[in-house]
């Protein structure tokens, strides 16, 4: 016979019964110490608990933002409605389909579930992530709570994955539904989808190549430090594999307690599988390691140090090399070599301002730069203009910040124009 998942109040009273019944050295009945075994079990369950499913693997049909819109569900066989599953939605890429994502195993993590997860993957309109004013967003809240309405599933364990556009859409949805999911893996991914919001902590991994040639790995590195900032990351070198070398670097970051960052690079292209250095099992050993938590920080965490620079690919490190520093003012720039290898070189700004300041820049002529973080880069013939990010213009009096680049050439040597506003 079918039993309704009890209410609240009566889920409290039968186990009250029960263990009442057990210290008075009594026997409760069967249904009482079941009934009040559920209520223990699905105290972050969903309406679809205790009934039988209301859905079955395959592709559905639902409305959302007044057009019809479909997903892919696969249910695990020997599915037991008195279980909370864990829920992983799965992102196709550019041009790919949500059947894509089935082919594709949900990204090579179904055959390492072991029947323990429900997974889904929505597909995207015109098979791509635009997310115009939040409609994909939505689109996965929709169909979260088809799914959850006709299934058992535990709310503290949902998850999200996706490569390429589908790694973006991932990371919006961490940006915008941080109370929501308790991680994402974004692999391959760049901001694609927007991030609105973006403000608080979840649990984040990242996967790129450093040869991609579609999404360039820096791209990836800025999402990742987003997170680094908002999960209160302490500052690491994250050492990344030199093209060719057929190596792979994971770093794993000290983090807010229950909110870690781990970052993958790798020697590969545009691709997830990353050549079968076995992405998935990082990934799903990333999202069974975190523990359930349901009250996340109402406020984002300031970091305690600055997210860091990759460690360049196969560089002979030379001795540290001072720039010359601009002369004492108000904001001064120094520059020096960390590393250095045939043909380029990593290099570091530090920035240091007397009075406090909300923003500041620093500029230079010559040279070759192709990359910078922790600071946006512009250039206008042969000058060089590095302004800070958002999260590292506002500087005390004293204060400092540091930003970083990959160069070829000659490292620069002219003196550095430091502005602050």
């Amino acid at each position: 016979m079918h039993h309704p998942t009890p209410s609240r109040g009566r889920r409290v009273l039968l186990a009250a019964a029960a263990a009442l019944l057990a210290t008075t050295g009594l026997i409760a009945p069967a249904s009482a110490v079941a009934e009040a075994q559920l209520s223990t079990a699905t105290t972050a369950a969903t309406p679809g608990c205790g009934k039988p499913a209301g859905l079955s693997t395959g592709n559905h049909t639902i409305q959302s933002g007044g057009r019809s819109r479909t997903f892919q569900l696969d249910v695990p066989s020997g599915y037991d409605q008195n279980k909370p599953y864990r829920l992983v939605v799965g992102l196709h890429w550019w041009h790919g389909t949500s059947s894509n994502v089935v082919s594709e195993n949900y990204y090579g993590l179904k055959p390492l579930s072991n029947g323990s997860t429900i997974f889904v993957a929505p597909q995207g309109i015109d098979n791509a992530w635009p997310n115009s004013g939040g409609q994909d967003v939505t689109f996965v809240d929709d169909v979260l709570r088809t799914v959850e309405n006709a299934l058992c599933v535990d709310t503290t364990q949902r998850f999200a994955t996706g490569f390429s556009y589908g790694g973006g859409m991932s990371y919006a949805l961490a940006c915008a539904r941080a109370d929501v999911f308790r991680a994402v893996a974004v692999l391959n991914g760049a901001q694609l989808s927007g991030c609105s919001g973006g403000t608080q902590p979840v649990a984040y991994l990242g996967s790129h190549g450093v040869v991609d040639d579609v999404l360039n790995i820096s791209q990836g590195r800025a999402l990742r430090d987003k997170f680094l900032q908002n999960n209160g990351c302490q500052a690491k070198n994250a050492q990344e594999p030199a093209p060719g070398s057929g190596q792979h670097y994971k770093t794993e970051y000290t983090c807010r307690d229950g909110y870690p960052v781990t970052w993958i690079a790798t020697d590969s292209g545009h691709q997830w599988q990353a050549n079968g250095i076995g992405i998935p099992r990082y990934v799903w050993d990333f999202f069974t390691s975190l523990p359930s938590t349901t009250t996340p920080p109402t406020s984002s965490p300031t970091p305690s140090v600055s997210p860091t620079p990759p460690v360049s690919p196969t560089p002979t490190v030379s001795p540290t090399t001072p720039g010359t520093p601009t002369p004492a003012g108000a904001c001064s720039a120094t520059y020096r070599t960390v590393n250095s290898w045939q043909g380029g070189y990593q290099g570091e700004v530090t920035v240091q301002v007397r009075f406090a300041t909300s923003s500041w820049s620093v500029s230079w002529t010559g040279g070759t730069v192709s990359q910078v973080w922790n600071g946006r880069m512009t250039t206008d013939g042969n000058l060089i203009t590095v302004r800070n990010e958002t999260w590292n213009g506002q500087l005390p009096a004293g204060g400092s910040a540091t930003f970083g680049m990959i160069g070829s050439g000659t490292p620069p040597t002219s003196s550095m124009t430091c502005m602050r506003s």
